[in-house]
């Protein structure tokens, strides 16, 4: 084998995933320290101008150019893992992260396709018309709605600037015979269930709080006729 045949070089690509506010841990090519000359974080993160991260072994200095983001660090110290580490993940961290090892046995990259993953909010509440809606709400990537028992129903997307959707799915019902319907909410984040009761839909506490006070009221009126009702008797009897 060749001098040049024996400086080869490797690429690696990766499509990986982050959940938003978790910690993310991008890995490098796995080679022997000994031989590693130069390190070099290549970041292009979505709508953003490119950072570059360099680590020499030999004199143990890092240099960073266009780098602001504070979130994005070492997972431990350059001289003892090459491993990068976001602390925070936010939305903004979407894009491609790039690792060249520069060695004695050759050139390696791996590089990283990271997306964000945001978790919808979860809405469902009664339509008009015979109606159920349920909703997910910014998430990334898009939700995926079913209902039970199975349908009708019309599903909209809703596409955001920051790159989340959101999802609106009406359920359309014919039959008295249907009480309650289940909206199910599928996601990489993780699914959701949510019932509705179609016939008695939603209370606000206002009208709660108005349901309390007449049933009180009803209470104390039925109350005062009993009492009334037995003090004429008792002043009836005594005139007798």
């Amino acid at each position: 084998m060749t001098k040049n045949s024996s400086l080869l070089k490797s690429e690696v690509s990766a499509s990986v995933s982050a959940q938003m506010g978790t910690k993310a841990l991008l890995c490098c090519t796995p080679i022997s320290w000994t031989k590693v000359i130069l390190i070099t974080w290549k970041i292009a993160l979505r709508g953003q101008p490119p950072c570059t991260i360099i680590y020499r072994i030999e004199t143990n200095e890092t240099i960073e150019i266009n780098c602001t983001d504070r979130r994005i660090t070492w997972a431990s110290t350059p001289d003892q893992s090459p491993y990068l580490q976001i602390n925070t993940v936010a939305l903004g961290h979407d894009g491609y992260y790039s690792c060249e090892v520069a060695s004695s046995e050759g050139h390696f990259q791996m590089r990283h396709d990271l997306k964000v993953l945001v978790p919808p909010e979860v809405t469902l509440f009664p339509g008009d018309n015979r109606t159920a809606v349920c909703e997910a709400i910014a998430g990334k990537p898009a939700a995926q709605i079913f209902w039970a028992p199975a349908g009708y129903h019309v599903t909209k997307n809703e596409s955001h600037s920051n790159g989340s959707v959101t999802v609106r799915s009406t359920y359309h019902w014919e039959h008295n015979t249907v009480s309650a319907v289940v909206c199910f909410v599928s996601h990489p984040t993780g699914n959701q269930t949510l019932t509705i009761e179609l016939n008695q839909g939603v209370t606000s506490p206002l009208h709660s709080l108005l349901t309390i006070l007449y049933v009180k009221l009803s209470l104390l009126v039925i109350v005062l006729l009993i009492i009334g009702f037995a003090f004429f008797q008792k002043r009836n009897y005594f005139r007798k």
